[in-house]
């Protein structure tokens, strides 16, 4: 995906919206902080910058739907 910005305000406030913080992607997978490391040593998600950890929101949306995808096959008991 390519972003374009039309001024340093522009990418200021894509970068307020979209960047979460390690414990906010936690929140929005509704996954433990250690399952989110988990998945990023083993590249099942791509941290936008590294120290401290940053992730895109459109990314962990996708990767929320895969995992719930994967929770109500592995573990139908749990709805």
């Amino acid at each position: 995906m390519e972003y374009t910005f039309g001024s340093t305000e522009e990418l200021l406030e894509f970068l307020n919206e979209e960047l979460l913080s390690a414990a906010e992607a936690a929140e929005v997978l509704e996954i433990s902080k250690v399952r989110l490391g988990k998945l990023v040593k083993d590249g099942k998600l791509i941290a936008a910058k590294e120290q401290p950890k940053m992730f895109l929101k459109s990314m962990l949306i996708e990767k929320k739907d895969e995992l719930e995808a994967l929770r109500k096959k592995f573990r139908p008991y749990d709805e």
